[in-house]
């Protein structure tokens, strides 16, 4: 009895052994896949420099189609801006049975709404327009780092990311009750973006934050800015639910996060940030900065004109005339936009840099004359803002530090090393070490720091000696079963008290017999969806591929060791995954451990055997630029309307393919329209043009 008791317990310690391991290499896919994708967003401003510094367009059909790219809408003033979002202006019809709002806000107003949303109900737009108003009002009021005391009530519960996931909100609230005089609540940004009902969790957090201002806190996030809700579906759901009054919500929403407070700080102790700091946060700037000047932190690479040292700040991959500082559009009639004049050809660079200083500049005037801006006010403080390439002053670096002060706190991540390095994995921000922390508490007689922005396996983890305090409140945030989500409870000795919850109905429902069997069901499946997006960005990365295992080919007899496969598929694609524990799932296994990398390459290619008269070349570039095409896409749709014509869709691979040097033909972009057009109206719908080149179908 003895021995089997100590092989059971030898078994079964093998058996959790290999699940953990398991575990943390569908982990390390999904975070490093998802960390690559954040790189996407220098490709794009990439891109938008390419078209600045290289095309010069051929016709005026391509100078407007670059003016599009560059300026995505007009700008508002703020009378023009409430006049655009006038909420009495729409009707209610008899018709609708969903909750309704009158101001000021009761609870019991909060209470249907979350009882009407778990019900599936949406709320009309003239009551979303009104809320967004009222909160937009109250936000102006505060200051950029609120200051929140323990003294008032019972304890502060802190959440993390939430991302349009609304079970986990509701679960926050079941289990650590609604926001009260005796209970607050701090919301660390990133509301929106990636779940299906962002625009659900927004409604009920300004509800509450209405009804109860001194209880209810929200901070700013990465993903509360505009052209990264052009590209994580914030925008293109928003118009889905709501499509006659959607562009107005989206405006006005674009116009509330630039006045979300940047920080809290509770009992002048914690202080609570959604990404980061760097060893330049000074919080004596970021108090006093004017923060809804900062439509879009985002921004490219810095480059210097070719026979001037001025650097010139890429914007977002925007023109620099785009934002106001309201953020918003107005309508294109209230001064015509100036053309552009005939480009001078390529072979004279001189000339041709002096006639995009020049094109950029009128655009600039244009933009001031839609906002009213005289040449004697002063610029916007951003980098997301107006800024005159016509002298040679260079930027402001005044402006140039606040604007980066709030780029390091919405997207910095902690590191074990020491020092304070450029956040190349996300594009944006910095790594920052204990050292830093260090420093920063010291600096401020602070305990510690609060902070999201990274996904937690067990919704929070301590770093820094305990210093920095990660919290993450989306479950499920990759897959069922992949992450808990938590929050964290601060009562008047600031000691933290954690809650892991996991909101999935599927586990709920099961029963006893079943549950013994659901942490395997759930890392298989997890696991599944992580080698699917792994495969994805395999195929992607084909031709880059095939380069890789030729060099170890020399012979070229089309084999190449397991070793060397695992060797060339991180030199590609650069993602630190431990290969050669992954390969049993990716490689079938060989007898004489060498690996035919054509054929494998073929059974990739197979799992779209639908998309075969594509140019390969084509598809290959399609799934690997997707989040960029759907970007552009986004822009490119002004009014949102879902679909582009032909001739867009045309012009923008043309431009598209010039910057990735890659030769695709007329005929193969054709191809690819017919292929897309299903309904043959003479536009394309791009939810269409996604679902087209999915590399494998959901999970049935």
């Amino acid at each position: 009895a003895f021995k089997a008791a100590v092989l059971i317990q030898q078994w079964y310690r093998r058996y959790v052994a290999r699940l953990e391991m398991r575990r943390r290499c569908t982990w390390r896919i999904f975070q490093s896949i998802e960390y690559a994708c954040e790189q996407d967003q220098i490709k794009l401003h990439n891109f938008f420099s390419y078209l600045m510094d290289h095309f010069t367009p051929s016709s005026s059909k391509e100078r407007d189609f670059i003016s599009r790219m560059f300026v995505s809408g007009e700008s508002f003033k703020e009378a023009e801006l409430e006049k655009y979002c006038d909420y009495e202006s729409v009707e209610v019809p008899d018709s609708y049975t969903g909750p309704r709002l009158s101001f000021p806000l009761l609870p019991d107003h909060a209470t249907a709404l979350l009882e009407a949303f778990k019900q599936k109900q949406q709320l009309h737009a003239r009551y979303v327009l009104n809320l967004l108003h009222e909160t937009r009002k109250h936000l102006k009021q505060l200051p950029n780092i609120t200051h929140v005391s323990t003294c008032y009530s019972e304890e502060v519960t802190v959440c993390g990311d939430l991302h349009g996931q609304l079970d986990d909100l509701f679960l926050i609230f079941y289990k650590n009750g609604l926001p009260s005089p005796s209970k607050s609540y701090v919301f660390n940004g990133d509301f929106v973006d990636r779940g299906k009902q962002s625009l659900e969790i927004l409604i009920i957090l300004f509800t509450f934050l209405l009804i109860y201002p001194k209880e209810v806190h929200l901070n700013r996030g990465n993903h509360e800015d505009h052209m990264v809700n052009l590209r994580y579906g914030f925008c293109a759901g928003l118009i889905a639910v709501s499509w006659v009054h959607g562009k107005k919500i989206l405006k006005m929403i674009q116009n509330v996060f630039c006045w979300l407070p940047l920080a809290t700080l509770i009992d002048q102790k914690v202080l609570v940030i959604h990404g980061g700091i760097s060893d330049t946060t000074d919080l004596d700037i970021l108090g006093k900065i004017q923060r809804n000047k900062f439509i879009s932190v985002l921004r490219g690479k810095k480059r210097k004109e070719s026979n001037r040292n001025v650097e010139i700040p890429e914007i977002n991959g925007e023109s620099k005339a785009e934002a106001d500082p309201a953020g918003n559009e107005a309508a294109p009639s209230l001064h015509p936009q100036p053309r552009p004049s005939q480009a001078p050809s390529m072979t004279n660079r001189l000339e041709f840099s002096r006639w995009v200083r020049q094109t950029v500049q009128e655009q600039i005037e244009w933009c001031r004359r839609l906002v009213d801006i005289s040449e004697s006010e002063p610029e916007e403080l951003t980098y997301s803002s107006v800024v005159s390439l016509t002298d040679a002053e260079g930027p402001c670096w005044t402006r140039q530090e606040e604007w980066k002060q709030v780029l390091d706190i919405l997207w910095s991540d902690p590191m074990p090393q020491e020092g304070c390095r450029v956040n190349t994995v996300r594009g944006g921000g910095c790594y920052f070490g204990p050292d830093v922390t260090g420093k920063i508490l010291e600096k401020y007689n602070l305990q510690f720091l609060i902070r999201s922005h990274e996904c937690k396996q067990e919704g929070y983890e301590f770093c820094h000696n305990r210093k920095v305090l990660t919290i993450f409140s989306a479950s499920n945030y990759y897959e069922i079963g992949s992450n808990r989500g938590a929050y964290v409870k601060l009562g008047p000795d600031l000691v933290p008290h954690f809650v892991q919850y996991q909101a999935n109905k599927t586990a709920h429902t099961l029963t006893m017999t079943q549950r013994q069997g659901l942490p395997l069901a759930l890392i298989s499946r997890v696991e599944e969806s992580a080698f699917r997006a792994l495969r994805e960005k395999l195929f992607a990365h084909t031709s880059a591929l095939i380069s890789a295992f030729k060099a170890y080919d020399k012979d070229d007899t089309g084999k190449i060791t397991l070793s060397n496969w695992a060797t060339a598929v991180e030199s590609v694609l650069c993602l630190g995954l431990p290969w050669r524990m992954l390969r049993p799932q990716l490689v079938r296994s060989t007898a004489d451990g060498l690996l035919e990398y054509k054929s494998w390459l073929d059974d990739l290619a197979m799992e779209q055997r639908s998309q075969e008269h594509i140019q390969s070349s084509l598809l290959e570039v399609i799934y690997r630029n997707r989040s960029n095409l759907e970007t552009i896409f986004r822009i490119i749709d002004r009014d949102h309307s879902g679909l582009i014509s032909f001739d867009e869709f045309h012009q923008t691979w043309k431009l598209f393919s010039a910057h990735m040097n890659i030769e695709l033909t007329d005929d193969g972009i054709n191809d690819l329209v017919r292929s897309i057009d299903f309904n043959k109206d003479g536009n394309i719908d791009f939810n269409e043009f996604l679902e087209a080149f999915r590399l494998v179908k959901q999970a049935q």
